[in-house]
């Protein structure tokens, strides 16, 4: 059995995103209240703020400035699907730090492999702006860290969120290091993530999924069309955007995922780098479903 961490910090839970917002302290709370129950009780990461060199492999000063000075302020944000509090700025320094603690200890094999359960989330914030209740670009930044620092030769990235990660894609689309891969629900926020868009070198790969698509339709195009490109690319560390909003409960997706299916891709990647995984909580709004989903996968994190 793997040594599975959680990256987890309390913080997480003072990110304010406002009434009736989808992504909400409970999405958490859910997921913690279920590894309870089912008496999983993982080792926890001590998680450092990212610091603001760590912020700037990814975003521009001036992104990082303004992100410090919305929360301070509580402005309103020129995203307004991207909301923050005084209390997001802290936690926003801890959710990509909770990437980079989650690194460094697979790299010392101080564990085998970690999840990051952290709020708020990453994919779509892009180099210079916020979007899509993504402040700061967690996984990015992790897989900038791991190439500029750790010196890891290649890293893959794999996004399963329902939304294409568009800030992902953007910040490593001319880097021949970076493998970035996505399956996502098309037509669908944020409309990008096209078939034709390959990257430098063909190390960026789109699987576009029509509503209504079935689990069996998901595992098919991991099985034939991501994970060879992946085994052709050789990463040494992969990092998984884990959203769970394929689902087929969640209120933001129509497609049809159930929990196992979550395992089913999960259990079909732990090969690919030796173990070296860290997946980071994306997407994912139906409370239930997110839960179980998030269960699934540190589960089977513990069987690679």
């Amino acid at each position: 059995m793997a040594r599975t961490a959680l990256a987890y910090r309390e913080e997480f839970l003072l990110h304010d995103t406002g009434p009736y917002h989808p992504e909400c302290p409970a999405r958490l709370t859910a997921i913690l209240d279920a590894f309870e129950m089912l008496g999983l009780d993982p080792p926890r990461l001590e998680v450092k703020p990212a610091e603001r060199e760590d912020l700037l492999r990814v975003h521009t000063p001036q992104h990082v400035d303004t992100i410090e000075r919305t929360c301070a302020t509580n402005a309103p944000y020129p995203d307004p699907d991207t909301a923050m509090c005084e209390a997001s700025w802290d936690a926003a320094l801890l959710a990509a730090g909770s990437g980079i603690a989650a690194c460094k200890a697979v790299l010392n094999k101080q564990y085998d492999n970690a999840f990051c359960a952290a709020r708020p989330p990453g994919h779509h914030a892009e180099a210079a702006w916020g979007m899509g209740f993504c402040l700061f670009n967690n996984i990015a930044i992790a897989a900038q860290w791991l190439r500029q620092e750790a010196g890891v030769k290649r890293v893959a990235i794999l996004d399963w969120d329902i939304h294409h990660g568009n800030g992902t894609q953007h910040a490593f689309y001319d880097d021949d290091t970076v493998y970035y891969a996505s399956l996502h629900q098309h037509p669908h926020y944020p409309g990008t993530g096209f078939p034709e868009e390959r990257g430098k070198n063909n190390t960026n790969l789109n699987i576009q999924m029509p509503p209504g698509c079935s689990a069996q339709q998901w595992i098919t195009s991991l099985d034939t069309q991501v994970l060879p490109e992946l085994r052709r690319f050789d990463p040494e560390f992969l990092l998984i955007s884990c959203g769970f909003d394929a689902h087929r409960l969640d209120p933001l997706g129509r497609q049809l995922l159930e929990v196992e299916t979550f395992a089913e891709m999960t259990q079909r990647v732990l090969s690919l780098t030796g173990g070296r995984i860290v997946s980071f909580l994306e997407g994912g709004y139906h409370l239930e479903a997110l839960a179980a989903c998030s269960v699934v996968h540190f589960k089977m994190l513990q069987e690679a």
